[in-house]
């Protein structure tokens, strides 16, 4: 009888997702990557389908990131609703699940960790 854990499982049967942007170069070249090494994956393309307040948390947490790390400062709409405002973490995801142009793009992601693919080479330990 073989037994294993559900770690193990995970490991051995990761899914792979890119939280995309096709208007971005940087987006476009880490799909090109994953397609160019002939890794299976999810494109979500989060601006049309944002990421739920659960799947946001679950990528920061994947990121060991704070949300305000995950956030393109130089958009309007974090200019408009997170500079010089003191919000909890549950208050800056939520705005981030509302106006997700205030992502930072691509997140490339497994079942364990997450990356953002700036520069590139970062989602290489992902998809290994």
């Amino acid at each position: 009888m073989v037994t294993f854990t559900a770690k193990a499982a995970a490991v051995t049967n990761m899914a792979i997702q890119i939280f995309h942007n096709p208007r971005c170069s940087k987006s476009r070249a880490a799909l090109n990557l994953l397609e160019e090494k002939g890794v299976e994956h999810e494109v979500i393309n989060y601006l049309e389908t944002p990421p739920t307040v659960e799947e946001l948390t679950t990528v920061l947490d994947k990121l060991g990131m704070k949300p305000q790390d995950l956030m393109r400062t130089g958009e309007a709409e974090y200019k408009e609703h997170i500079q010089g405002k003191d919000l909890s973490r549950e208050e800056m995801i939520a705005l981030m699940v509302e106006y997700p142009k205030m992502i930072e793009r691509p997140i490339v992601a497994n079942d364990l960790k997450a990356a953002i693919a700036r520069p590139l080479e970062l989602i290489l330990p992902i998809i290994a």
